[in-house]
C-alpha cells in the first residue's frame, strides 16, 4: 500500500509504545458550485418565516412599502434557499393587515402592541396571521415556528411571552383543533 505513515492520531498502549495511524494523502478536488435550485418543503417555509420576520422588523424601524422591502430581501443571495412565494404571501398579507392584527393582539396580551419589542411584535404578527389565514397549517406548527423565531432573535424570555399569547390566540381562532391531543 502506498501512502505516508504519520502519527496523526496516536494513543498510548503502554508507557513505551505508540501506535502510528496510516493516513491517506489528501486529495484536492475542484469545487464546483451548482446553480442554486429553488428551495422546497418544510425547511424552505421555515426560512421564509425567518426572512419575513426580518423584513417585518425592518418595516417597523424604517417604514417603507412592503413591496420595496420584499424586493430588498428577495435579492439577498441567501434567499435562494427560501420559499419566496410563501415569503411574499406572508409579507403582503401582514403588511396590509397590521392594524387588524394589532387589535387582535391587544385583546390577547397585557402589553399594548405599540409597546411590544419589535421582534416579539413581528413574531406575533406572523403567528396570529398563520393561525387566522392558514387553516392547512396545524396550530402546533404555527406556535412552534413562532416560538423558535422568538428564541433565535428575541429577548431572553421573549419566547415564553410569544408562546403564551399565541396559545390564547390558538384557543380563540382554532377551538376545533385546539382541544385535540
Amino acid at each position: 500500500m502506498a501512502g505516508k505513515r504519520t502519527t496523526v492520531g496516536t494513543r498510548k498502549r503502554s508507557p513505551a509504545k505508540r501506535v502510528a495511524v496510516k493516513r491517506a494523502p489528501a486529495k484536492r478536488a475542484a469545487v464546483k458550485h451548482a446553480p442554486a435550485q429553488p428551495a422546497a418543503g418544510h425547511r424552505a417555509r421555515s426560512l421564509a418565516r425567518r426572512l419575513a420576520l426580518q423584513a417585518l422588523y425592518q418595516m417597523q424601524l424604517n417604514p417603507r412599502s412592503w413591496s420595496d422591502t420584499q424586493k430588498q430581501f428577495a435579492a439577498d443571495p441567501e434567499a435562494d434557499r427560501v420559499d419566496l412565494d410563501y415569503f411574499r404571501t406572508l409579507l403582503k398579507a401582514i403588511a396590509a393587515n397590521r392594524e387588524t392584527l394589532d387589535s387582535r393582539l391587544a385583546r390577547l396580551c397585557e402589553i399594548p402592541p405599540p409597546e411590544l419589542d419589535p421582534i416579539e411584535h413581528a413574531v406575533l404578527w406572523l403567528g396570529v396571521h398563520e393561525l387566522e389565514s392558514c387553516p392547512e397549517l396545524p396550530y402546533r406548527v404555527a406556535l412552534a415556528e413562532a416560538v423558535q423565531l422568538a428564541k433565535q432573535f428575541g429577548a431572553t424570555d421573549g419566547h415564553k411571552f410569544v408562546n403564551a399569547v399565541l396559545d390564547r390566540a390558538a384557543r380563540e381562532l382554532r377551538p376545533h383543533e385546539y382541544g385535540r391531543n
